[in-house]
């Protein structure tokens, strides 16, 4: 062996590209959700010469790769020996198989159920590539494999291996050679059944690359080695590898003498063959040690010959897969490690694989190595440098593109009942001394049963050999076509031409030489889908029958011939062959029409245009027809007869394109549409809707004409451009039309035109003008127009004001470019203002004013005298012409009038005098003006709209309120300002603050509101703020609205005194009642002496709070004398009914003050009085029954509330202990953070963590992510997972964190340091105010969702707050809502009432 110094002299001799240190850097490392990942060293070069991005994988550069025994010696627990401690392992389900992040394919669509999704959602894969593999049973072999078993008792095969010849080894020790020929004949027999029975069954076999030497391994550890070309036995060895263990797998290098051994020890053994003095020797040296970590796979890197002198194939690389990491090591010069990758996590009975492949990149080729292992995959090959073949557990095989990852097909191989290696990895041969890992692993291994050579892959069944390979462009093609799936063949065809087809075999030659080929073969398919299409087609039956199927089959033909530019095959043979079958041709014919619509076909034969437009002709369709004809190159037609067939059917974009683009005609179609749309003009009649869209569609070609766009689309070509505009010009001014009638007024063109669209016609003639050139022509031709137009207009007294109008605002626009050349004549403005503002009636008075307007704006203006102009603008009462004067001359004060006399826009002034006074920019002597102004005409401002006039007054002249108070001198007026002013329920937005009304003024409204609304007083003074209760009660006397003064008196302090109004009020409907006679039962007084008696209760309890016991006395017993002093006239005289009413009221009045009145008190009045005095107990039975029942009824409502709490207390308790006492139960049996067994870590510094939430951590773990806080002098954790899930970035320590959540109490295993700071003595002391913990806080949180709802403490402790918090003020209803978090105003709030308990006698 050569030593390290001279290895790195020969790396330094290799080129740049392919030096060790670009090998490292190119490994690709990508994860799977199988753990199927690539190292690429690089990618493969196509025909393409597809680029990579070296960065595109962020792989760490190794500096220092690592020694190979520096790996042996690794401790960590990776490389430890399996230890099955728990036996559920062996349960695949329990095993997390989708914890690790993965990003290339996966075998997720094999036969695991729970993996059926893939992560790309691809079609039907038969349906997009077809069949990719071929299966073929090789007869000859399998024949003779059978024959042998039962004639020479060669037992059952156990192993294969392919080269130039196929050697099948059996459970009886014999290998079995056959050749690759047509007849398989079996070549050689080696070895014999009682050898057989000394060494075991064969268990590996390897065929060098000459194809001279077959290397056996055995069950019990033996290898022999063949030479295949004598049938000699050439080595028997015995002592490669320790005795007592299986052969798994033995492998040729590509150097003859050097070949690798792995056994079911897990260790891989090198062996060099010598000869030496004629003596066949050989020499071990262990690689890998299963001691270590077990192998299970090995596969070294072998080179093509024609790439024996790549620079890598001096390193003699293997691959090797333990149970834990891939490793690939250097042999030669001297054994180095290249490269270690770790699985991770992942499913102990699934089986690593390993496979290389040359690619090529850019000219580079260099090796692939494939690896898996996942709880699916259970073999993979590759088959080209494009495709690798999977096979899964279920036996499905899957072909993937190695580049996108995309499954192309899947073949299920049950059939071949492959056979598995379980019995050589379990060693059952040596008495099954082999680790429960690798016996696990050992379930599924199937290395030796398929082998791989020449793009072919072998299985091994138990009476049978398979072989598959991919199939060529054409079989695929072909396989679908005797499926008869004829489309799914042409789109594979196209998928072929257009290079995007995946696993393509037998297609070469440059680009355009494969389209060829490819082109060729899909021309014959479509042949063949016509002939079938027309064979097919259902002969009986509904013509929609036929229709439908064509429309199902046509379009396909018509789509690949434009597809593949055959427009000759589609035209000529296609369609002569689709023309056999009427239906067929139409179908055809409608396909046409997207592609002509689209411009992708031009240039059809004119047998088919002609065809086409028959068809549609026929079917009806002519707006179809229309829309073809303009994208068609019509010169192929006869002219004469399309016309004539568009004027028919009024196809008339169609027929201005076959005049413009058939015969260079642009005149004709004019004079054809406008000898339609004349007539009724100029007989005055209402256009049809079919002659207005003829009127719009001359207008549009007109202008397209003179603007040198084509008609309806595309451009004039531009030698015709100054023709069309001189002929179109030339026609517009014509004296007469052609065959006129003598009666035809002069300019017939113009005329009509005006009549049918006089604004749209001007904006043609205004988009012409601004793309006019200043040449003497067309100054001629611009003024030549305007001539026409003020002599058709002007001298005519048939066009409407706006219609002249919107002349002279076209010529105002013209005459005020800065360029003008225009001449007109400025009499001819005088007139048009004339006939604007004196008209002869007054209708169209809006569209006249509108007009001018727009001719003033357009530049107009300085074709008039403006005083004059403003003076016919009074008289017509055009006051938005005024306005627009007075604007340009800043009288602002004016424009003021204008709007106050425009009933249309009155409304609008309160703005506009707003925005002068407010915008900046206008002078202060402008705003002095308005301002004074509007001061003038303040009563027509309130009366106009009280609530605005007050905003403007608050806003601009609040000082000045008084003074507009004073020209107010209607009352009612006044009223209506003054309340919009002051009452802020009007809803305008002013800040009573900054207004700084005095209280003179308050008054004043209220006086003005007692007058004209007494009704709602009570309610205003609840909102107003600035008033003198003095001078208002005085104000309320005056008009005798007692309500109110009582009010005011209780506001005022005066309890005594707003209660004897109130009692006044109520003895005096008392004393009407008792005077009444009948109809009592709907009388409305009774309803009075309530309603009066209810609000003095309210006044009462109000302020009964605030009294004392004999300061209540004197407001209760009033009131009870006043209710009882009727019934002292216990006479006839009072109907019954009155006397229980009165009675009942009573008791409504003893149940209020019985709160604030003590019983006994009550008692003794009741019974002092004389009514109840002097008579029989039984009359005042009634009441004191009524007391006691309130008081038991406040009595059981106490006790059954001091029940309920307890027993809330006590729930709350119990709940609270056992949540806080309760274990803590954890998922899984491994730290979450280092994923480590918990078990394995049994440090004394560390203990394990376990939190509610079902996560596990060792403490070391934790501390290391910074998962550790202090809170009151205690060490608490939080969760890892769960607080960097909810993107925590540093745990903060606040109180609201905590309730979050995000703090988790655990349960710490015999934690040392937790103890150490519960019991510290610096720790602070608690604070007077006790604080709730994490694991309380948590407890706390748990019992609320367990309740699910409201608490009943909460409810009580609710309702006593608002008791205690309510002021009792007068009309409460406008007080404020209660607190917006009330737990009453929850929609999900239900209160569920109880009886209370029925008590014992």
């Amino acid at each position: 062996m050569e030593n390290e110094p001279d290895h790195e002299n020969v790396e330094q001799s290799l080129c740049a590209k392919t030096s060790e240190d670009e090998l490292n850097k190119s490994f690709n490392l990508e994860a799977s959700l199988s753990k199927f990942s690539y190292i690429d060293l690089d990618k493969e070069l196509e025909f393409k010469n597809d680029l990579i991005d070296d960065k595109e994988f962020d792989i760490p550069q190794v500096d220092t790769p690592p020694t190979l025994e520096s790996i042996l010696n690794e401790t960590d627990d990776e490389d430890e020996s399996f230890v099955l401690e728990d036996p559920t392992l062996l349960n695949i389900d329990t095993i997390d198989s989708h914890s690790y992040d993965t990003s290339s394919v996966a075998s997720s669509d094999s036969g695991d159920r729970t993996n059926l999704k893939r992560k790309k959602k691809l079609p039907d894969s038969f349906s997009l590539h077809g069949s990719v593999m071929r299966h073929s049973l090789l007869k000859g072999i399998s024949a003779q494999i059978v024959s042998a078993a039962d004639k020479v008792d060669a037992g059952l095969p156990t192993a294969i291996a392919v080269s130039s010849l196929i050697a099948v080894g059996t459970s009886h020790g014999l290998a079995l050679i056959f050749g690759k020929d047509q007849n398989q004949a079996l070549r050689l027999c080696l070895g014999s059944t009682s050898v057989g029975g000394q060494y075991g069954a064969i268990s590996a076999l390897s065929i060098n690359n000459d194809c001279s030497r077959l290397l056996c391994g055995f069950a019990k550890g033996q290898i022999t080695m063949w030479d295949l070309a004598s049938g000699k036995l050439l080595r028997s060895i015995t002592d490669a590898h320790p005795p007592g263990t299986a052969i798994l797998h033995i492998k040729f290098t590509d150097d003859p003498t050097l070949a690798i051994c792995n056994d079911s020890g897990g260790s891989v053994f090198e062996l060099t063959f010598k000869r030496v003095m004629g003596v066949r020797t050989c020499e071990s040296r262990c690689l890998f040690s299963g001691s270590k970590g077990e192998v299970c796979c090995i596969e070294p890197l072998h080179s093509k010959p024609e790439l024996k002198d790549h620079p890598i194939t001096q390193f003699s690389l293997l691959a090797m897969a333990s149970l834990t990491k891939i490793l690939v090591i250097g042999l030669k010069p001297s054994l180095k490690v290249w490269m270690t990758f770790p699985y991770g996590r992942m499913d102990p009975s699934s089986v690593p694989l390993l496979a290389w492949h040359f690619v090529a990149v850019q000219n580079y080729v260099n090796p692939m190595l494939a690896f898996c292992r996942g709880d699916v995959v259970h073999f993979l090959l590759w088959i080209n440098s494009r495709t690798v073949v999977l096979l899964d557990s279920v036996e499905k095989l899957h072909v993937i593109d190695r580049q996108t990852q995309e499954e192309l097909e899947t073949v299920e191989i049950s059939e071949v009942q492959l056979v598995y290696n379980s019995s050589h990895f379990k060693s059952l041969a040596t008495g099954g001394n082999v680790s429960q890992a690798l016996a696990l692993v050992g379930e599924k291994a199937c290395y030796q049963s398929i082998s791989s050579y020449g793009g072919q892959i072998f299985y091994l069944g138990t009476k049978s050999v398979y072989v598959m390979m991919l199939r060529s462009w054409r079989e695929r093609v072909d396989h679908l076509l005797k499926q008869d799936c004829l489309t799914e063949a042409l789109a594979l065809a196209w998928s072929f031409h257009e290079g995007k087809a995946k696993a393509v075999v037998g297609l070469s030659g440059d680009a355009s030489k494969r389209k060829a080929i490819v082109a060729d073969r899909m021309v014959e398919i479509l042949f063949h889908y016509a002939d079938r299409a027309l064979k097919k087609c259902p002969d009986q039956g509904k013509i929609q029958v036929m229709e439908q199927h064509f429309q199902d089959m046509v379009p396909v033909i018509v789509d690949y011939c434009l597809l593949l530019q055959r427009k000759d095959l589609l035209f000529s043979q296609m369609y002569d062959k689709l023309s056999e079958n009427s239906v067929a041709k139409g179908v055809f014919l409608e396909c046409l029409e997207p592609y002509i619509l689209s411009d992708k076909l031009v240039g059809i034969t004119p047998q088919v245009m002609k065809d086409l437009i028959v068809h549609f002709q026929d079917k009806k369709l002519m707006e179809n027809v229309e829309a073809l004809i303009v994208h068609m190159d019509i010169t192929s037609l006869d002219i004469q007869q399309v016309v004539l067939m568009c004027w028919e059917n009024r196809l008339y974009d169609a027929m201005i394109y076959v005049y413009n683009r058939g015969m260079n005609e642009f005149i004709s179609p004019m004079e054809k549409l406008f000898r339609v749309i004349a007539p009724p003009l100029n007989a005055g009649r209402t256009l049809t809707d079919e002659q207005v869209v003829m009127g719009n569609k001359l207008l549009v070609y007109i202008s397209c004409c003179l603007a040198g766009r084509a008609y309806p689309l595309g451009d004039i070509p531009e030698d015709l451009v100054p023709l069309v505009k001189n002929q179109v010009f030339e026609f517009l001014i014509r004296l007469h039309s052609a065959e006129a009638s003598p009666e035809e007024e002069i300019y017939p063109y113009i005329r009509t035109l005006l009549h049918f669209d006089t604004r749209e016609f001007l904006n043609v003639l205004a988009l012409t003008f601004e793309d006019f050139k200043n040449d003497k022509q067309a100054v001629e031709y611009q003024q030549r127009i305007v001539d026409i137009l003020l002599k058709v207009m002007v001298e005519n007294s048939d066009f409407t004001p706006s219609q002249v109008g919107c002349l002279f605002t076209f010529l105002a626009r013209q005459l005020a470019k800065p360029d003008n050349t225009l001449f007109v004549n400025r009499t001819l403005f005088d007139q048009v203002l004339e006939f604007l503002c004196s008209p002869d009636d007054d209708s169209r008075h809006s569209e006249r004013q509108q007009v001018l307007l727009e001719l003033l704006q357009a530049g107009g203006i300085v074709q008039f005298e403006e005083s004059r102009l403003i003076r016919m603008a009074e008289k017509a009462e055009f006051y938005q012409i005024c306005e627009f004067m007075y604007e340009r001359e800043h009288q602002y004060d004016k424009i003021i009038d204008c709007y106050l006399r425009d009933p249309l826009r009155e409304e609008e002034v309160f703005n506009y005098i707003h925005n002068i006074l407010s915008i900046p920019g206008h002078s202060a002597e402008e705003k002095q003006s308005v301002w004074q102004k509007a001061m003038d005409h303040i009563e027509e401002l309130v009366s106009l709209k009280p609530c605005k006039a007050a905003e403007l007054v608050a806003t601009h002249f609040s000082g000045h309120i008084e003074t507009v108070i004073k020209k107010l001198q209607n009352q009612v007026l006044l009223f209506k300002f003054l309340r919009s002013l002051l009452d802020p329920r009007e809803g305008i937005h002013i800040n009573q603050e900054l207004l700084q009304i005095s209280p003179s003024i308050t008054e004043q409204f209220i006086e003005l509101l007692c007058q004209f609304n007494p009704t709602q007083v009570i309610e205003t003074l609840q909102v107003l703020e600035c008033y003198r209760l003095e001078e208002t009660i005085q104000i309320t006397q005056k008009y005798q609205l007692h309500e109110v003064t009582a009010y005011l008196l209780e506001k005022k302090g005066d309890i005594h005194g707003a209660f004897l109004i109130m009692l006044e009020r109520l003895q005096s409907k008392l004393r009407e009642i008792t005077h009444q006679g009948e109809n009592t039962k709907e009388d409305p007084s009774l309803k009075d002496v309530e309603d009066t008696m209810v609000e003095t209760i309210a006044l009462c309890q109000r302020n009964s709070h605030n009294l004392n016991q004999q300061q209540r006395e004197a407001l209760w017993f009033p009131l009870l004398e006043a209710m009882m002093a009727p019934q002292k006239l216990s006479s006839s005289a009072i109907p019954h009914l009155h006397s229980e009413a009165l009675k009942s009221l009573t008791m409504q009045v003893l149940n209020s003050m019985a709160a604030f009145i003590a019983l006994p008190s009550i008692l003794q009045r009741i019974l002092q009085d004389p009514v109840y005095g002097k008579g029989k107990l039984g009359e005042i039975q009634g009441l004191i029954l009524g007391m006691l029942d309130t008081f038991n009824y406040e009595q059981t409502l106490l006790e059954t509330t001091t029940s309920l709490l307890n027993q809330d207390l006590h729930w709350s308790l119990c709940n609270l202990r056992a949540s806080v006492t309760r274990g803590l139960n954890p998922k899984q049996d491994y730290c979450s953070i280092c994923l480590q067994q918990y078990k394995r870590r049994q440090e004394m510094a560390d203990e394990i963590i376990v939190f509610s939430c079902g996560h596990l951590y060792h403490s070391f773990c934790l501390q290391n992510k910074e998962c550790t806080m202090e809170i009151e002098g205690q060490t608490r954790w939080t969760c890892y997972k769960c607080s960097s899930s909810n993107k925590v970035g540093k745990l903060s320590e606040n109180s609201s964190e905590i309730k979050k959540g995000r703090i988790t109490p655990s349960q710490v295993k015999m934690s040392p340091s937790y103890q150490q700071s519960k019991g510290d003595p610096t720790a602070k002391k608690g604070t007077s105010e006790p604080v709730l913990d994490p694991q309380q806080i948590q407890a706390f949180d748990q019992l609320c969702r367990l309740y699910r709802g409201s608490s009943r403490l909460a409810l009580l402790t609710e309702l006593s707050q608002n008791r205690s918090s309510e002021s009792y003020r007068p009309f409460s209803g406008s007080q404020s809502a209660p607190a917006f978090n009330s737990i009453f105003q929850n929609e999900n709030f239900q209160l569920q009432l109880i009886p209370p308990p029925v008590t014992e006698d």
